[in-house]
């Protein structure tokens, strides 16, 4: 084999046969009222928070980050863990998965002006209000939103399961 030539790398078996979760991201951004920005989606009817499934190889702070600048034009570094929620199998979406919660931090009204939005994935964005929050979005969501706008300002990560704290 010559140098520059990398040997077969082997699947280790036991590697492949553990079960697989999809994963993904989503930033808590506020604006200087403490009001909460959502994003509508063009392919569901609720609102949601900006963020998305984690890519293969990609940690959940990049896909954060990531998915911010994607869909709202604004890279900004995202900040500590505020909620980590696992999320169980439903109808029409056959697996579990993970969801992780950063804090975006507060957007001033120069980073509120520059957002645009990805037009193929988004059909516009709000700021509610932590009370408005519920009729916006659902439950589950709803419920992760009001947790991390619980420690957002200080406090330990929350773990939840589907949207509640165990």
């Amino acid at each position: 084999m010559a140098m520059d030539e990398s040997p077969a790398v082997l699947i280790d078996p036991y590697a492949a046969s553990l079960p697989r979760k999809w994963m993904g991201a989503s930033v808590l951004l506020r604006n200087a009222a403490g009001e909460v920005l959502l994003v509508d989606p063009v392919y569901k009817p609720e609102f949601e928070m900006p963020g998305g499934s984690i890519d293969q190889g990609e940690s959940p702070q990049a896909a954060a980050r990531r998915e911010v600048a994607e869909e709202l034009a604004l890279d900004r570094p995202v900040g500590r863990l505020l909620v980590v929620d696992w999320v169980p199998p439903r109808p029409g979406w056959p697996h579990d998965g993970m969801i992780f919660m950063y804090d975006g931090g507060v957007l001033d009204e120069e980073e509120i002006a520059a957002i645009r939005l990805q037009e193929e994935e988004l059909a516009g964005w709000v700021f509610a209000s932590p009370e408005q929050v519920p009729t916006l979005v659902p439950a589950v969501p709803a419920r992760r939103i009001a947790a991390g706008l619980r420690v957002v300002g200080g406090g330990a990560t929350i773990s939840m399961e589907d949207g509640y704290v165990r």
